[in-house]
């Protein structure tokens, strides 16, 4: 099973900053390595504080932002331009001051675009499809972030429906989300596990009980985040409040990240 790591941070601003500037030290060492990088965002409100973070660090311009290729984990099915879809609120948070082709940028479609929310799924599933090696059904992620919620969701794989079950699509979609809207669309669990690091970020004291059932091995069906597992490396970022039911073994507490720092994650 992939190794998982739980960093905790006093509060949600040293979270946001630390990641991001973990975030940074990563995408350039991949970049490093290969051409193209593949990232994979998410929405809400730490989603969204992590990428302004990264648009206001230092190192923020040593990265080759020609060579990242943005997706999402899921969207709200509203219009384009719609505040709160995930889109949305990532590119006003930075991808609008990175200059990205329109090719770099892979959003969800947005409602109207195509005649039914299944036919917006399977949209999105041919741009994976398109943007992947032969015989693969969606590129390799290196990083996925994701959020999570108090009832143990990721994306809008939510506990007790029949899409964090899917084994079979790449893209699905959710019409009775618990959570308003109720029409979304999600990756399934095998794609996002698929990636090589997958990011969750937690912040608030109505996360810990998530957390806890998480690293527990709580089912995945009752919550949905315990079944995330990268390929490589599997972290939960966290504040002080969202880790207040972790065992004090499990937890490794940093002040604040330096390059001088052990990165494994």
């Amino acid at each position: 099973m992939t190794e998982r790591r739980v960093r905790v941070y006093d509060d949600k601003s040293e979270l946001a900053t630390a990641v991001a500037a973990r975030f940074l030290k990563r995408l350039g060492e991949i970049l490093d390595q290969q051409d193209e990088a593949h990232v994979v965002l998410t929405g809400g409100t730490m989603g969204e504080a992590v990428l302004a973070a990264v648009g206001s660090a230092a190192d923020r311009d040593k990265i080759d932002w020609s060579r990242v290729v943005f997706w999402w984990g899921d969207e709200r099915y509203l219009a384009a331009g719609d505040p709160e879809r995930n889109e949305t609120q990532s590119r006003r948070a930075l991808l609008d001051s990175l200059d990205l082709e329109p090719r770099q940028i892979k959003a969800f479609p947005a409602l109207g675009e195509h005649e039914s929310i299944e036919a917006a799924a399977d949209a999105y599933a041919a741009e994976l499809a398109a943007a992947a090696s032969a015989g693969e059904r969606h590129p390799r992620f290196d990083i996925t972030f994701l959020g999570v919620g108090g009832d143990g969701h990721i994306a809008s794989l939510f506990p007790d429906h029949e899409a964090v079950r899917d084994t079979e699509h790449v893209v699905l979609p959710e019409t009775d989300s618990p959570k308003p809207p109720p029409a979304r669309l999600t990756l399934t669990l095998p794609v996002i596990n698929a990636s090589d690091r997958v990011w969750l970020v937690m912040a608030g004291a109505d996360k810990a009980g998530a957390l806890g059932l998480a690293l527990a091995d709580a089912n995945p069906h009752d919550v949905p985040v315990a079944g995330v597992a990268g390929v490589k490396r599997t972290v939960f970022f966290v504040d002080s409040e969202a880790a207040a039911e972790v065992p004090e073994n499990l937890l490794v507490r940093e002040r604040f990240w330096t390059a001088a720092h052990e990165i494994q994650s």
